[in-house]
């Protein structure tokens, strides 16, 4: 017979948004009954977050500052015609320490791993097996709804943690290296050195194309190795993913695709900056709001997480006119141009950028000065914007 387990909050998908929030709600509330919920027998995946310190509010720091596994108070950007270094702190999480930090802080039980869920309602969650979990509230944080409801072009990349036979004698992150052959649209490598051998290494692609070419792309990281001086004797561990860019579309409708009265979290609730596709300021900022609350009904849950949502859609519409730009104003292998003119303001207004509070300054100064695309260009590609929803 199926069998059906209570409890206060489950939160179905064990990635990084359902980690933080079982994270969060746990360290408030130390008695709430809390389950989350995945597929796989992993909480987080396998991946690498990384961060800049002014993408999280001081007062929200508390949720991530266990999980930080490097940090550096520098990092470097490369283009053709400009490199620089910034004072900037800058950090990353890794998946096994997410899963250690919630195996740490969540009692046995609460853990449901390797269990497919098939249905989600805003107080059930239905297995695979006919089993069910029924909630005073149920987030669903299982990664995006239909992306067919927004315009998107796509960030996509392969990254591979290297041991090296020596070592490698980068003091510190490379976010964006440019200096690269531009392929399938803007191309970078980003490079992230965890110790004096260790080096992670990602080939990253702004591409109007979503699919993934993973073997020529390990290729070309193989090749940047090489191009570095780098023997590498393992690799330790690979990653790959396509992320939206969003340049438009009807955030309801992609609202509803992911359940029309279920609350959400991460990818299925829309919270992803418009023009890098990271989910992790935003993913800390709504674990913090929940963390907050002391009613969890499912009805309430749902109204919150789409209010957030939905205010974060409405103040962004200025980076989804910039991926517009991007996209279809600049020729592919010209786009990085964009970036290299972007990476000669101020330091202050590239982290508020990116952690996606630009003041009406900043956007005045992104756009002030000579154009980095066409300008015919750019107004055609914002006119055929405008004639949808943004």
């Amino acid at each position: 017979m199926a069998a059906t387990i209570s409890c206060d909050v489950a939160i179905v998908g064990a990635g990084l948004a359902g980690g933080l929030i079982a994270l969060a709600l746990k360290a408030r509330h130390p008695s709430l009954d809390v389950r989350l919920i995945d597929a796989a027998e992993t909480v987080g995946g396998n991946h690498v977050w990384s961060f800049f310190g002014s993408d999280v509010a001081k007062r929200d720091r508390w949720i991530v500052e266990r999980l930080v596994a490097h940090g550096w108070r520098q990092y470097d950007v490369a283009f053709p015609a400009h490199s620089r270094t910034l004072d900037q702190t800058y950090y990353s999480i890794e998946s096994r320490r997410l899963d250690a930090e919630v195996r740490r802080v969540l009692p046995p039980q609460a853990l449901i791993l390797g269990r497919k869920v098939l249905a989600v309602s805003a107080t059930a969650a239905v297995f695979a097996d006919g089993d069910r979990v029924e909630a005073r509230g149920v987030i669903d944080a299982r990664g995006a709804g239909d992306l067919s409801a927004l315009s998107c072009g796509w960030q996509k990349f392969v990254g591979q943690e290297l041991r090296l036979s020596r070592p490698h004698g980068c003091p510190r992150p490379v976010v964006m290296d440019a200096t690269v052959k531009q392929i399938d649209g803007y191309r970078f490598v980003y490079v992230l050195p965890f110790a004096e051998d260790r080096v992670f290494v990602e080939d990253t692609y702004y591409s109007t194309s979503s699919e993934l070419n993973r073997r020529a792309i390990v290729q070309r990281i193989e090749r940047y190795a090489e191009a570095r001086d780098w023997v590498t004797a393992e690799v330790m561990h690979e990653e790959a993913g396509v992320l939206p860019v969003a340049m438009g579309g009807d955030f309801d409708a992609y609202w509803r695709s992911g359940g029309a009265k279920t609350p959400k979290a991460g990818m299925r609730a829309g919270l992803f900056h418009p023009t890098t596709g990271y989910s992790l300021p935003d993913a800390i900022r709504l674990a913090a709001m929940l963390a907050e609350r002391t009613d969890f009904a499912g009805a309430d849950l749902h109204d919150a997480t789409y209010r957030m949502a939905r205010a974060a859609w409405d103040a962004r519409g200025f980076y989804r006119m910039l991926d517009t730009m991007l996209f279809k104003a600049a020729e592919p292998d010209e786009r990085y141009r964009v970036l290299e003119r972007f990476y000669r303001l101020a330091p202050d207004l590239i982290g508020r950028f990116y952690a996606g509070q630009s003041t009406m300054a900043d956007k005045a100064r992104i756009l002030t000065g000579r154009p980095p695309v066409p300008i015919l260009r750019a107004i055609s590609a914002l006119r055929g914007k405008s004639g949808g929803r943004a």
